[in-house]
């Protein structure tokens, strides 16, 4: 295996940090695969591509999850994208860096629950702070990190 059949996928709709995964994927020379329910303008490139999918409901999800695999890292803040890409295989990150792992996932899908309970009997809660500079460096690094490690492991199965 290549290094470079490593992929990015992107749950392009609301990730804030589509300009980072740009500029780490050229200096890695990665694919990246944005998929959408809307047109999304992206740099010309041939290492960038979009997948335009239908607005149905969880349309994107379903693309993205059913071509999840181990050579690819997944960018999404939905936890239950999160968890059907886990269980592909594939390296998972939100777009604040944070990770998402055999270990989290379970933790993170029952705190949705609770907060869609929560939001379901009328009670408020603040939502998530603001993405800030700090979210952007903690991505960067993270996807660095992530590519690294995925090239490291694939190179092991590859000997």
């Amino acid at each position: 295996m290549q290094t470079n059949d490593i992929s990015i996928i992107v749950d392009a709709d609301a990730c804030p940090v589509k300009q980072e995964i740009y500029k780490v994927a050229i200096r890695h020379q990665l694919k990246v695969i944005l998929v959408s329910n809307s047109y999304i303008k992206i740099p010309t490139n041939p290492l960038f591509s979009t997948v335009l999918v239908s607005t149905n409901f969880d349309a994107a999800d379903d693309y993205i999850a059913e071509n999840s695999s181990k050579h690819t890292i997944i960018i999404t803040a939905d936890i239950l994208l999160a968890d059907r890409s886990l269980k592909a295989g594939s390296c998972v990150l939100s777009p604040n860096g944070k990770p998402f792992t055999d270990n989290s996932i379970g933790t993170a899908i029952a705190t949705r629950a609770i907060h869609e309970e929560l939001r379901a009997t009328g009670e408020q809660h603040g939502g998530p702070p603001p993405f800030s500079n700090n979210d952007r460096s903690k991505f960067l690094s993270s996807l660095h990190d992530t590519i690294l490690k995925l090239r490291r492991e694939l190179s092991k199965i590859h000997k």
